[in-house]
């Protein structure tokens, strides 16, 4: 239709029949030119996506053939596994069936024996009770009469010997455990330099002239009243000459305001404004010295890993005192005795030393606890992470706790020792005469005591008893009795050591 209309218009536009005809003719053939192109065209597409979907076709096919033959391989390969298993059961079935009937076989033969065993046993049954009978016609005792009077003294020669055997035994334990105690206690003794350090609640401070004290009290004792409120302390100034008495239960404070009073006195310059700087700056120096003090003492003495808390309160220690003891250098003492009797008893020495070291860390609270002081100090090595055999010694040295470790009566034997030598505390003349009165007066207590005298510095008490009164076996357990009475109603540092002599005199006169 539009081919028609396109050669209408070109021959109108041309203007002859002719041209139309010629025209019509060759856009005709051009078109089935054309057609057949496309004819040809199509054919060629046709066969080639025929090519193609058989060669897809047959890549299909072998990938599924490739697919089945992988699958019945498997397949095959499952149903021989199959085979073999059920080889392997049928040979494990038939060997459970002859092992079945070789049990049943071993079953028959062991009833068979058992069925003699059993006749055997009645028969010696018999024999043994006509052998018994016989015995008991000849003795004139039944079987069980006879088996418990052997069994009686077998029994008392048993008491015998083993009594004989215990007191052997206690006997060489007591000689030996004395002398490798004391051997231990007298080297490490030797071992360790002492060192004694007398504190009182008093600290004189010497000045050069009568002059500076009023300057230190100022006017109207607007100085000292500064001095005693910033250090905490109750400073004395009376006639003494060329002497101020500084009073506090407190060291660290006796010792700061021992302190600014000397850089004050030295500078000249006193008032309350300046105390007050002077007091908080030697407050941080002798803060800043406690701490110096305490990574000291464990380099010393070789100690490593403390919390900074424990290094603190060990520096502290160099400003108390118990019983006019210095407590660090106690506590220096008591790590190297346990050091060095740790090493004698195959134990190991860093670890006594350091529970040595920290046994008394307790006496120098920041507060005041109203638990014991080994309690207290137990609760704080726990808070700081101390091992707890390290803990349970600082909380037993005391008896306070129940001792679990080797370490805990190490500690408290060197503690003993440090405390109680001669010279190493203070102790008021009138207690220490009352003291060894009262030993004394308790041994007299006694029925059998004749005399008593409490020597060595009250560490031994000997007592003497009348020879027609007390026998031997009494004067080991009147020893017994006088220790535990002392022991449960007297204090006391150390040890006391009770001997009771016995003896017989006999006395005549040639005339």
């Amino acid at each position: 239709m539009i081919l028609n209309i396109i050669i209408g218009i070109v021959c109108l536009l041309v203007g002859g029949g002719l041209a139309y005809v010629v025209f019509r003719y060759v856009l005709k053939n051009r078109y089935n030119a054309m057609m057949k192109e496309a004819e040809v065209e199509a054919e060629v597409l046709k066969k080639n996506k025929l090519l193609e979907v058989k060669e897809k076709f047959l890549n299909k096919k072998a990938d599924l053939e490739r697919e089945v033959a992988q699958r019945n391989q498997k397949f095959q390969q499952a149903e021989n596994k199959l085979k073999q298993r059920e080889i392997v059961l049928t040979q494990k079935q038939e060997e459970l069936q002859r092992k079945r009937a070789e049990a049943e076989t071993i079953k028959e033969n062991l009833e068979a024996q058992l069925t003699v065993i059993d006749k055997k046993k009645e028969e010696l049954n018999k024999l043994q009770n006509q052998e018994r009978e016989k015995l008991e016609n000849i003795s004139g005792l039944s079987a069980e009469e006879a088996k418990e009077r052997l069994i009686e003294s077998l029994k008392d020669e048993a008491k015998t010997q083993a009594q004989s055997y215990i007191n052997d035994i206690v006997d060489d334990a007591k000689l030996t455990a004395t002398r490798e105690a004391k051997r231990i206690i007298i080297q490490s003794i030797q071992r360790v330099a002492t060192e004694t350090a007398i504190e009182n609640s008093v600290t004189v401070f010497h000045i050069d002239s009568d002059e500076v004290k009023g300057r230190i009290i100022g006017r109207e004792g607007r100085n000292i009243r500064a001095l005693e409120a910033a250090a905490g302390v109750e400073i004395v100034v009376d006639d003494t000459p060329e002497a101020i008495v500084i009073s506090a239960f407190d060291p660290v404070r006796r010792e700061i305001a021992r302190l600014a009073l000397h850089q004050l006195v030295a500078d000249g310059r006193i008032h309350p404004a300046r105390i007050e700087e002077v007091v908080a700056k030697v407050q941080k120096q002798v803060e800043d010295e406690i701490i110096e003090t305490g990574k000291r003492t464990a380099i010393d003495l070789g100690i490593h890993g403390l919390h900074p808390e424990l290094i603190r309160i060990v520096g502290k220690m160099k400003y108390r005192s118990s019983y006019g003891q210095n407590l660090l250098q106690h506590a220096r003492e008591t790590a190297n005795l346990c050091a060095v009797m740790a090493s004698e008893l195959g134990l190991n020495p860093k670890r006594a030393r350091r529970a040595g070291l920290l046994h008394d860390i307790g006496k120098v609270p920041d507060e005041d606890p109203e638990t014991p002081h080994a309690l207290y100090g137990m609760k704080l090595a726990e808070q700081f992470k101390e091992k707890p055999d390290i803990c349970n010694a600082i909380g037993a040295h005391h008896d306070e706790v129940e001792m679990t470790s080797l370490l805990s009566p190490i500690v408290q034997v060197c503690d003993a020792i440090s405390g109680a030598r001669p010279g190493a505390r203070r102790e008021i003349v009138e207690a220490y005469i009352k003291r060894l009165n009262d030993l004394e007066q308790l041994a007299a207590s006694y029925p059998g005591v004749t005399k008593t005298y409490a020597i060595q510095a009250g560490r031994e008490l000997r007592v003497i008893v009348g020879a027609d009164k007390i026998d031997d076996q009494q004067t080991e357990s009147l020893s017994n009795e006088i220790a535990k009475k002392i022991q449960d109603e007297m204090t006391y540092p150390g040890q006391v050591k009770i001997t009771v002599i016995r003896e017989t005199r006999a006395v005549s006169f040639a005339k």
